[in-house]
């Protein structure tokens, strides 16, 4: 089975975890597309009723429109579950995100869901933080040479998209910052968020549940 393959059997175990009358969190990225569309095609077969999606990012709430999986505002109504992909993925459930540039409003759902689970190929399974992936930065634009000076202390920023910056949904820059493996996501976390600037981190640190993850051997359930 290919990697898209893994990931869309991951997203469909996730779906199996939903229940009609559940608000969702839909993450974005190629993995979590496999999840939305999973979760569309229950809806249209019946066994899945009343279910509300709160997207996080406009390619995501778009998918879900043209795919008939009905949406709600953020914040409207509490949150069942959220389901999203992950970059990298470390024993302890700490997660590097960000990879799609939907970092903050990423974390936003995934930490208001009352259960957050990751879905991906075991390709993402990393034994820390920074081993395989940078750790994306969502920083305001204003002052943007002066975080992207301050976190040179730490790593090696580079702007996303260079001369023509990527933009978030949020109309923020994201910084792609090279570090050494991370012993201590969260104080590695804690450190950054105190740049002034820095909007959010993709260290998703003790806010995952469970992570779904298929590879060559089958898929796995790891919980923290």
């Amino acid at each position: 089975m290919e990697r898209d393959g893994y990931k869309a059997k991951a997203g469909r175990l996730a779906v199996e975890q939903v229940r009609s009358g559940m608000v969702l969190g839909l993450g974005t990225g190629s993995t979590a597309a496999h999840a939305v569309r999973a979760l569309a095609d229950r809806i249209r077969e019946g066994t899945l009723t009343d279910i509300r999606g709160v997207p996080t990012s406009q390619a995501t709430a778009d998918l879900a429109a043209s795919l008939g999986v009905p949406l709600v505002e953020p914040g409207a109504v509490a949150m069942d579950l959220a389901i999203d992909g992950a970059d990298e993925i470390a024993p302890d459930l700490s997660l590097t995100k960000g990879g799609g540039g939907a970092l903050l409003r990423e974390k936003i759902i995934a930490a208001a869901a009352g259960r957050f689970v990751v879905i991906a190929d075991d390709s993402k399974l990393v034994p820390a933080l920074g081993s395989t992936f940078d750790i994306p930065v969502e920083i305001a634009r204003f002052g943007a040479a002066i975080t992207l000076a301050a976190l040179e202390d730490v790593g090696t920023p580079v702007l996303r998209g260079g001369d023509d910056p990527f933009v978030t949904d949020n109309g923020n820059f994201v910084v792609d910052l090279a570090v050494d493996p991370i012993g201590n996501p969260g104080a590695f976390d804690a450190m950054l968020a105190a740049v002034p600037g820095v909007l959010a981190t993709g260290l998703f640190v003790g806010i995952a549940d469970e992570a779904i993850v298929v590879g060559v051997d089958g898929a796995r359930r790891i919980t923290r």
